[in-house]
């Protein structure tokens, strides 16, 4: 039968000391891959929908694809931290 000594040998896990960094980092780099590689899916679609539909302006589709990508620049920039 293992003795309290023996049980704590290893330490017991404690909610908040284990450092996080790596998968902070790992998830940061996701999400903006995500909204960024998201945003760029978007703006192809809506370039190419807008062109290619029956009686489409290549122009046109040029230029809502441009505004689109500005709109989402501004929407999807990292906003500045608040201490």
């Amino acid at each position: 039968m293992a003795t309290p000594e023996t049980d704590n040998a290893h330490g017991e896990y404690e909610k908040g000391t284990q450092p996080i960094h790596e998968q902070q980092a790992t998830y940061d780099l996701f999400m903006s891959l995500s909204k960024w590689g998201s945003l760029n899916l978007a703006v192809i679609l809506t370039f190419f929908v807008l062109w290619l539909q029956p009686g489409g302006s290549i122009v046109f589709g040029f230029v809502a694809a441009l505004a689109l990508a500005v709109i989402g620049y501004f929407a999807l920039k990292s906003k500045p931290a608040q201490h």
